[in-house]
């Protein structure tokens, strides 16, 4: 009996800076891998038909994450090209900066996605609110890591 114990694990980092570039804020999240998510990365491993992750988006909603959804609930802006992904071992980290201006709001709750509009959802997560003023910048960090334990 063949017993394979895979699970998805998501990270969070969340930086906000003011125009000066001072730390005004930290936080680290888990996320949800949703449904949409999940099927994206079996199709994946089939063929290469569906586009990679590309976009992430910030969000001002506190509906909990659930298994079903397919976009943020609430989305503040429009979702913002990564600037990079990086694919290592057994992890994929996706990284993406709002800067001043973009993202703007009671940000409670952010999404990776592979367009940048409709497309895939690969997780979601929400948060305690973070108050991102017009001048200020939020760099996210997003770790997926997989591991067969």
């Amino acid at each position: 009996m063949i017993n394979d114990n895979l699970k998805l694990r998501g990270d969070v980092a969340l930086v906000l800076k003011d125009k000066n570039g001072n730390i005004k804020e930290t936080r680290e999240i888990n996320n949800l891998v949703v449904t949409a998510g999940l099927t994206f990365i079996c199709s994946r491993m089939a063929a290469a038909s569906a586009g990679v992750m590309s976009h992430m988006a910030l969000g001002s909603s506190t509906t909990a994450a659930a298994a079903g959804q397919t976009d943020l609930v609430s989305i503040l802006g429009s979702r913002e090209a990564l600037d990079s992904s990086t694919a290592s071992a057994n992890t994929i980290v996706y990284v993406s900066s709002f800067e001043a201006g973009e993202g703007t709001g009671a940000v409670t709750e952010a999404g990776v996605f592979n367009a940048a509009s409709s497309g895939t959802m690969l997780c979601r997560t929400v948060f305690a609110v973070v108050n991102k003023q017009a001048d200020d910048t939020m760099s996210v960090t997003w770790t997926i890591t997989l591991s067969a334990s």
